[in-house]
């Protein structure tokens, strides 16, 4: 028995053998601390139970085109000629001296495509437009008007505004309107007379149009958005790495798709959905693959995607806490000869215990003193990224003790607080890392988080678990 616990069965005989007015005034801290040792008693260890990480969160899956390539792939359906023209028409009604003269000309020419299709985006809608070029001649239809003779060309450009939408069975429309206009209408100059061409030219012009339409439309189809939808899907089950150290994964269950609208810049024709279902995070070992489910029909429209939300676990093991409040605690100077010789740290039904062994200071055992606890809750500043110790009192009262543990309290309060901030900009460091990568099939997928508030706190087995709700955006992105 070393010489702290003899002392200590003393005080105690004395205690039962002597009335507390007959006790030793020179021994009464060091029986207030004996009493307390053996009154309390130490606090069971019942970590929390951590819940899972899961969210309700959604994702973008956007299929993206170039404009370019869609005008392009439109363009090898627009044949160059567009029109031929080879009519015989009544051109020339006039008197010529005493005679009247009406005459016949023979219109022949074509009009062609003179340049590539050009498309651009503009909120909603997209817009197209192609050159065209027309040549036009005309000639007396007999001998006795075949010195009638003129010629003329002109340019036009046909424009075209649609407005996709993607319908309930996943093809994509475009609603067309278009038109278009004359640069110098084609006018056939005879015998000093103005002949319009217009009513020859467009009525074929607009015959191409309607083609046209139908093969740009056509065009639009073999983009096949389902099949996309539905890869970009599959590719949404597919589980995440979120961190490698530990290792930390991202688990997404998608439950429903809904359309998000189409949208157009200078370049790019993109059409959205919004996939909403769980994402669970996980920490340990790959989680075993979710067999994906097939694509659903479409929901309601939505505006534009919602926010990517995600739990991200951050654990501060309790040997770092235990490492910290030694340091807090080393610079109190030991009182009535007492001082600490080990702290241990743990979780006792949703409280945080903290063990202090105390003995004499002049003792040289390294295993002398006794254990005393004081618990208290756990306050985490999330602006701060910082866990401070609260509420923290002592285990049992006892007024004789109260010189030793007073500062000791104090100081814990005041100068314990345990940065976590770095840890937590490599997590999210981390995680935006490697939600941007590119995956298979053409599909890539771009993620940012953005911000993240504090959750949950949990006194888990290992260590404080703070439990962040990271927001941002996630992508699964095709094409561009």
């Amino acid at each position: 028995m070393n010489s702290f616990s003899t002392l200590c069965v003393r005080c105690r005989c004395v205690a039962l053998q002597r009335s507390a007015r007959g006790a030793i005034a020179a021994l009464g801290l060091l029986m207030g601390l004996c009493s307390t040792v053996l009154a309390a008693e130490k606090p069971p260890f019942v970590p929390d139970a951590v819940a899972p990480f899961t969210t309700d969160s959604r994702i973008s899956a956007a299929i993206e085109f170039g404009l370019p390539a869609l005008g392009s792939e439109i363009e090898k359906d627009i044949p160059r000629r567009l029109a031929t023209i080879d009519e015989r028409v009544s051109c020339v009604h006039r008197r010529v001296f005493v005679f009247r003269v009406n005459a016949n000309c023979d219109i022949w020419g074509y009009v062609e495509r003179s340049g590539p299709v050009s498309l651009y985006g503009r909120g909603d809608r997209v817009y197209g437009s192609v050159p065209i070029y027309g040549a036009l001649e005309g000639q007396g239809a007999n001998r006795f008007t075949s010195r009638i003779y003129g010629e003329t060309e002109a340019g036009a450009t046909i424009e075209a505004e649609a407005r996709p939408e993607l319908s309930r069975d996943w093809s994509l429309d475009l609603n067309f309107s278009d038109g278009f206009r004359w640069s110098e209408p084609p006018v056939l100059h005879v015998l000093g007379r103005e002949i319009s061409l217009v009513n020859y030219a467009e009525p074929r012009i607009r015959t191409q149009l309607a083609h046209v339409r139908s093969r740009a439309l056509a065009a639009a189809r073999r983009l096949d958005l389902h099949d996309k939808a539905a890869t970009a899907w599959r590719h949404a089950f597919e589980p995440i790495e979120l961190a490698d150290n530990p290792q930390v994964w991202l688990q997404l269950t998608p439950q429903s798709a809904a359309f998000a609208g189409v949208r157009a810049n200078s370049r790019v024709l993109q059409g959205s959905l919004e996939l909403s279902g769980s994402a669970e995070t996980l920490v340990g070992q790959q989680p075993s693959a979710v067999t994906a489910t097939a694509l659903p029909s479409l929901g309601r429209d939505v505006s534009e995607p919602g926010t990517f939300d995600v739990i991200l676990p951050l654990r501060i093991g309790y040997d770092m806490l235990k490492d910290k409040i030694t340091q807090a605690i080393a610079t109190v100077p030991p009182v009535a000869g007492m001082s600490i010789r080990d702290v241990d740290v743990y979780p006792s039904s949703g409280k945080l215990v903290v063990g202090l062994r105390i003995a004499k200071a002049s003792d040289t055992d390294p295993n002398a003193g006794r254990w005393f606890y004081l618990t208290g809750g756990v306050q985490v500043d999330a602006d701060g990224h910082a866990v401070r110790l609260a509420n923290l009192g002592v285990a049992t009262d006892d007024e004789e003790l109260a010189p030793v543990i007073d500062p000791i309290v104090a100081q814990l309060k005041d100068k314990m607080s345990l940065d976590y901030g770095v840890a937590y900009q490599n997590l999210l460091n981390a995680a935006n890392e490697k939600l941007t990568r590119p995956l298979k099939d053409g599909f890539r997928m771009e993620g940012h988080l953005s911000s993240a508030k504090l959750e949950n706190v949990y006194l888990s087995a290992d260590g404080i678990v703070i439990a962040l709700r990271a927001s941002g955006d996630l992508k699964i992105v095709y094409g561009m």
